[in-house]
């Protein structure tokens, strides 16, 4: 007797495979335009170090021009740290500073999901898991601090692993020039995320290396062949008096076991912590069950990527939060590396329905942050208007200068909103990011010692000791030993604030996150 083929036992389960792979298709593309609203529908996205890459934008794009600001000066070099200083100027010429680097970073979150994408096809012939993982991990703590060059970077560093991978059995010269394209690129835009790059290469080559029981010989041959380019490049910027950051180099294990918990979400440590305990959970089961499985070359990139997060020291060249930059990293490469295999449809709706709610409860939460700072970050460029051009601007805190405020997170992207004024008032701000080895804008000499690259908000209680002469400033706190003749112009950030020097600071304006006070210089 003949069966219909549409009754045949297995082309049911081939329909129910079909009909699984579609709806996590469907799920995954709202989720990615979900995802992408935020940066679509906000101005200025509400991430601490954003505002200060956003002044600095201003200032390069401004730079020889007759609207340049009197207080800075452009320092190039061979710094491998440039993503946005290269690209966003030239385009904010065209079209504006504010929405060239939004459009910069809206690239640098598409890159991030397609590179994830890349890769996994690349490894697997074809993409299950890492689109999911990319989302996830889209606003992790790194990406909503406003690490907007290592993000840029990562993402072209997902890219250059795919493409390596893809070479990887092609002769020598055809891996070192898909190897040397890369690794120039991403020595530009982001040192560190190099080093994710040739660190994941280099496990990816000691598995290859142990696997097939290749010749010594021809293993350090392909480990050379992908170190060459990059020290090539060492080599040369030292020539041109380049440099990687400052030198600064801190190691400690306070949170090293804590950091995981609190890498989904810049915002909330409850929501950052619930989602990952929700995740590992999730993860654990399907491993235990058998469903989730590594391949072996994915258990030497994990086991490396373990290795260099707690080894890695949390501050390297000046570098603050080097060591929690691995983890988004891993979350988006090993991906790559897994196999994911669900027993029904019911498994599968519930595996959706765990990666939906994370990514929409941390999507929530960076909404809600970031639409309640539209009218703060406006406020503050209105008070601009009530500052004379040209004039010298400190930011204070009405708190203790936490930096970061874990306390509440929330607050901490007004930290840097002052710095717009180095566009909207051609004003001096200090915390502008002007460090050497990392940024081409630097202070002017005359103004070099107020200068603090990377300080944030100085608590009020500490100026007014110091303008009461009850305490001075220490040797790395020179900006402020005579702050009362220095600068103009205090923006104290803080809610409810109470002028806390009535004879020395004339209020102008007020915002629910700060207010803007006129100093009485002393003499």
């Amino acid at each position: 007797m003949n069966v219909p083929v549409l009754l045949i036992p297995e082309n049911f389960i081939d329909r129910d495979a079909r009909s699984d792979r579609l709806v996590a298709t469907a799920v995954f593309a709202l989720l990615a335009v979900a995802s992408l609203l935020p940066t679509l529908l906000t101005p200025i996205p509400a991430m601490v170090d954003y505002l200060n890459h956003l002044a600095r934008m201003y200032l390069l794009s401004q730079m020889n021009t007759i609207n340049a600001n009197p207080y800075y000066e452009a320092g190039w070099a061979f710094y491998p740290n440039l993503a946005m200083d290269l690209v966003v100027p030239p385009m904010a010429r065209l079209i504006g500073a504010e929405s060239a680097t939004r459009l910069f970073f809206l690239f640098s979150q598409l890159l991030i999901i397609s590179g994830a994408l890349a890769l996994e096809w690349v490894v697997k012939r074809r993409v299950h898991l890492a689109g999911f993982a990319a989302l996830l991990f889209l606003y992790c703590l790194p990406f909503t601090w406003g690490f907007v060059n290592f993000e840029c970077a990562l993402g072209i560093a997902l890219w250059g692993i795919a493409a390596y991978l893809f070479a990887a059995e092609q002769p020598t010269p055809v891996r070192f020039v898909v190897n040397t394209a890369f690794v120039v690129v991403l020595f530009t835009a982001h040192f560190f995320s190099l080093g994710i790059y040739g660190a994941t290469l280099g496990f990816y080559e000691s598995w290859r290396t142990f696997n097939r029981k290749l010749p010594y010989r021809d293993a350090a041959l392909r480990l050379v062949t992908l170190a060459i380019p990059a020290l090539a490049l060492l080599v040369v910027m030292r020539l041109t008096a380049g440099s990687v950051g400052r030198e600064g180099t801190f190691w400690y294990f306070d949170y090293k076991l804590l950091w995981p918990f609190y890498i989904m979400s810049g915002y909330s440590m409850a929501v950052s912590g619930a989602s990952a305990l929700v995740l590992m959970a999730a993860l654990y089961v399907a491993a235990r069950c058998g469903m989730l499985k590594l391949q072996p070359a994915g258990i030497w990139v994990a086991t490396g990527f373990a290795l260099l997060y707690l080894t890695i020291p949390p501050r390297l060249f000046g570098t603050a939060f080097a060591d929690i930059r691995v983890l988004p990293a891993a979350a988006l490469i090993l991906p790559a590396f897994c196999s994911l295999s669900l027993p029904n449809r019911r498994w599968t709706m519930a595996a959706l329905a765990i990666v939906g709610s994370i990514t929409l409860a941390n999507l929530a939460v960076v909404l809600v942050v970031w639409q309640s700072y539209r009218a703060d970050y406006s406020a503050f460029i209105h008070s601009f208007q009530k500052i004379d051009r040209g004039s010298k601007i400190l930011i204070g805190t009405s708190g203790e200068g936490d930096d970061p405020p874990f306390k509440d997170l929330t607050q901490y992207p007004m930290y840097y909103a002052p710095t717009l004024a180095v566009h909207y008032a051609n004003a001096f701000v200090p915390n502008v990011f002007t460090e050497a080895g990392k940024q081409p804008v630097q202070a002017r000499t005359e103004v070099r010692r107020l200068a603090i690259p990377y300080g944030g908000p100085v608590p009020i209680r500490l100026l007014s000791a110091i303008a009461a002469g009850q305490m001075t400033a220490s040797d790395d706190a020179d900006f402020i030993r005579t702050w009362y003749r220095d600068y103009d112009y205090l923006y104290l950030l803080g809610t409810g604030v109470v002028n806390p020097l009535p004879n020395m600071l004339k209020e102008l304006d007020r915002s629910g996150r700060f207010v803007l006070y006129k100093i009485r210089r002393a003499p």
